[in-house]
């Protein structure tokens, strides 16, 4: 798509709309937002921060009509590239629509603003006896408008399902500033599901401005086994016991022995620093069913060679053990000043010989790549570390990266699990799909937003590497 640039009149009419203190048009200013928390940078042209629906709409509609491509931004907390802004682009950022706008007890539901944090609907639904169960490592930080773009996972989806598992319904705002509801608040409503094509489109069909979601109520029972191996192979090999017991655990996460030291390094979570890996096995429900499905899980860990299995039943030990799991990504800091992480994903049958494939591309490379994933449904998070100011390192942990994609669609497995794709691994769609089918996406892209002006350059191959290094910060240069 041709870049455009904004200019004085447009960034006029967008003061007019949202006034002008809520909209950033400074080079100095703009700075924070010319990434997310993936290794790609562009400052956009502006950035507008909406207070209601109206107002995007408004902003939308000005958009459409001055020829200014999009992109929706939350928190920035996206690992792929998503809430980048596009070549000549802008931003909306929903900072400002972060209200819980109500709870329904009786039907378990919750509407809310786009920019609400995840962990504090999640707190907010704790007073009522419920709970809202998609949890991504970066649930303190990451929101609700963001985890519908990408259909955000976590640990406890492999039993409860990731974002779109909980999303009932969405007010959007299209292209051209119109308004529709997509879903309703039944489980199930007759028609196209368009709720469910929506979530997951990574901000290329429209900008999600209210969402209804479904609680859980919180289980009466909770217990988390740290199971602590000699080497990753074993700790595979108890994720296929665990389920060939016919178990599915709330959560299921690896942590390897590079992991553990990082984690270690910054905070004491409790893993040893002598294990090749460990384990967090996490059961929830009624007092007896856990008890009995305890039993179980422990055997399975001891069977596939354990060399200790701890358990935590308290809230505090359990808090201790999950929040070294979700700091992990930045307790890599205390090894190497960057990362590039990937998250492919491959049958759970198959982690022992995939992360096999992983440490060889390691020993290529010449990089020590880490591994903190969720093991129960085989999505991975390697890890490439490095030091970005070394000539050729950001180029070398790229081509690490795509081989491990590479490799994950060899054995069975896809691209993302819960990232998404945009721009990281757009270059890649091919190794999964044809042409038909990349055609067939883009038929629904375009009948969403038939300008292609929201997020344009994300998910779909174009010609253009899936990264470049880093580039020289420069002023947006806004022509009037």
């Amino acid at each position: 798509m041709e870049s455009t640039r904004v200019n004085e009149n447009f960034l006029n009419e967008l003061r007019a709309i949202v006034g002008a203190e809520y909209v950033i048009s400074h080079p100095a200013d703009l700075l924070v937002y010319e990434y997310d928390g993936s290794i790609d940078m562009r400052l956009p042209q502006a950035v507008v921060l909406p207070a209601s629906t109206q107002e995007v709409s408004q902003v939308m509609a000005l958009a459409h009509r001055y020829g200014v491509p999009l992109a929706g931004r939350g928190s920035g907390t996206g690992l792929s590239g998503g809430a980048i802004a596009p070549p000549g682009g802008m931003q909306i950022a929903f900072t400002r629509m972060n209200r819980i706008l109500g709870v329904d007890t009786v039907n378990r539901t919750a509407t809310v603003e786009p920019g609400v944090i995840n962990l504090d609907l999640d707190l907010h639904a704790n007073k009522f006896g419920l709970r809202y169960a998609p949890d991504p490592s970066s649930q303190k930080a990451c929101s609700l408008g963001g985890n519908i773009a990408e259909n955000a996972g976590g640990p406890h989806c492999l039993a409860y399902g990731a974002t779109t598992n909980h999303v009932l319904g969405l007010e959007v705002v299209l292209e051209d500033g119109a308004v529709v509801n997509l879903g309703n608040l039944a489980r199930e409503a007759p028609g196209y599901d368009l709720r469910g094509v929506f979530v997951g489109s990574e901000g290329t069909f429209g900008v999600a401005t209210k969402i209804v979601v479904r609680l859980l109520p919180l289980p009466e029972t909770v217990k988390t086994f740290l199971g602590i191996f000699p080497d990753i192979d074993s700790a595979c090999t108890a994720v296929s016991a665990i389920i060939g017991y016919g178990i599915v655990p709330a959560a299921l996460e690896m942590i390897d022995a590079l992991s553990i030291r990082a984690v270690q390094n910054v905070m004491d979570a409790g893993y040893p620093l002598d294990a090749g890996a460990v384990l967090l096995v996490e059961l929830e429900g009624l007092k007896e069913e856990v008890s009995e499905t305890s039993q179980e899980v422990e055997a399975a860990l001891w069977e596939a060679g354990a060399a200790q299995v701890r358990v935590a039943e308290a809230a505090q030990e359990r808090a201790r053990l999950w929040l070294g799991r979700k700091n992990a990504f930045g307790a890599f800091g205390s090894i190497a000043p960057n990362y590039f992480l990937v998250d492919g994903v491959v049958p759970r049958t198959r982690l022992t010989e995939v992360l096999q494939r992983v440490s060889e591309v390691s020993q290529k490379y010449g990089m020590p790549i880490a591994n903190v994933f969720h093991a129960g449904d085989g999505n991975l998070h390697p890890i490439m570390l490095y030091d970005g100011r070394e000539p050729g390192a950001h180029e070398k942990a790229l081509a690490a990266g795509g081989e491990i994609l590479r490799v994950c669609v060899e054995f069975g497995g896809t691209l993302s699990g819960e990232h998404g794709i945009g721009l990281e691994k757009k270059e890649y769609m091919p190794l999964v799909y044809t042409e038909a089918d990349l055609a067939a996406m883009q038929r629904v892209r375009d009948a969403f937003a038939p300008s292609g002006r929201l997020n344009p350059g994300k998910i779909f191959p174009d010609g253009q590497p899936p990264h470049k290094p880093p580039p020289q910060r420069a002023a947006p240069g806004m022509v009037a």
